[in-house]
């Protein structure tokens, strides 16, 4: 039996120039190199400059992705932009990068999930494959978080970095057995309940911009159990194990929830891809660009089983299960 399958043909990423070491947090803030490595395991995190947009980032992310894939944009049908810090209320930033790209035909438009937004645009992409609406699309997780951060709360606003990744999808033919290369299977959830955990105090009704708050003790006690079940949640909907799994790519939040959600899954730290230490929490844009720097690191390689896996505001969490 024949199966359509959503396959990934590229892949790619963009840091901004400017890199923030923890110490440069010491000037201003009661916190140190060795309290902010204990408490998430980042030691640095990158900012953009002034003038420099998340669609911008997004871009220079989805360039990279083309060459990758040797495409040039009018190869594609569709992009799909998770992002929880558009350039602007409406248009999407999607179209932004739409024009940016040159790219003439098409769709565009923004996924906002905030840390789960990349798994939520996966889904999304995938299924605009295999409905048949689209041959190849590109999705992208591109966030600039230093623009809503109080600055004299330490317990978030060192958390948090800037930057992009994306990939793209191609339509391509499979078995629909566990054996083919691309999306799997994925799980989305979401419970709105638990907002006020982890919330901008801002947006466009309130008319002002906001700040992120975060209850990092509530948001940690979410996070671990929430990812181990959403992960093994898409693990069984194909009847897939753990002892399976070449490589866990999780949302790059902190390290402690990283090793914790391992642990539930069974799972060594050795089969996990880690870039928190230098990248921070970059949002939608953590998985992508975790992915990104697998590939270049040589640790993904086509054929492995990846299970990617996020949580953020909302709650909102969700996981896929992809072979590369």
């Amino acid at each position: 039996m024949t199966s359509k399958r959503a396959v990934v043909v590229g892949v790619g990423h963009y840091l901004p120039e400017r890199v923030v070491p923890n110490s440069e947090f010491e000037a201003t803030l009661d916190t140190s190199d060795a309290w902010i490595k204990s408490r998430s395991g980042i030691e640095r995190r990158h900012f953009a400059a002034e003038g420099q947009t998340t669609s911008d980032l997004a871009t220079r992310a989805a360039r990279a992705a083309l060459a990758s894939a040797g495409l040039q944009p009018d190869d594609l049908d569709a992009i799909v932009l998770a992002t929880s810090t558009a350039d602007l209320t409406f248009p999407s930033a999607a179209t932004m990068v739409q024009a940016e790209l040159g790219m003439t035909g098409g769709f565009a438009f923004d996924v906002q999930a905030v840390c789960a937004g990349f798994v939520y645009a996966l889904a999304n992409a995938n299924a605009l494959i295999l409905s048949g609406q689209v041959q190849r699309v590109l999705v992208i997780g591109a966030e600039t978080f230093s623009r809503i951060m109080d600055w004299t709360d330490r317990s978030t606003c060192v958390l948090f970095g800037d930057g992009a990744g994306a990939l793209i999808l191609e339509a391509q033919g499979g078995t629909g057995a566990n054996s083919d290369r691309g999306v799997l299977s994925v799980d989305l959830n979401s419970d709105g309940r638990h907002r006020d955990i982890l919330y901008v105090d801002g947006g466009v009704s309130t008319q002002t911009t906001g700040y992120l708050r975060m209850q990092g003790k509530e948001v940690f006690r979410h996070a671990v159990e929430k990812l181990a079940a959403t992960a093994n949640t898409a693990m069984n909907k194909i009847g897939m194990t753990s002892d399976q799994v070449d490589w866990v790519v999780p949302h790059q939040a902190n390290i402690r929830i990283i090793q914790g959600t391992a642990k539930k899954l069974g799972l060594p730290m050795e089969r996990v891809v880690v870039t928190v230490q230098d990248h921070g929490n970059t949002s939608a844009a953590s998985i992508p660009l975790a992915l990104s720097v697998g590939v270049q690191s040589g640790q993904i390689k086509q054929g492995d089983v990846v299970v990617t896996e996020a949580i953020g505001g909302g709650l909102a969490w969700g996981a896929v299960v992809l072979r590369w």
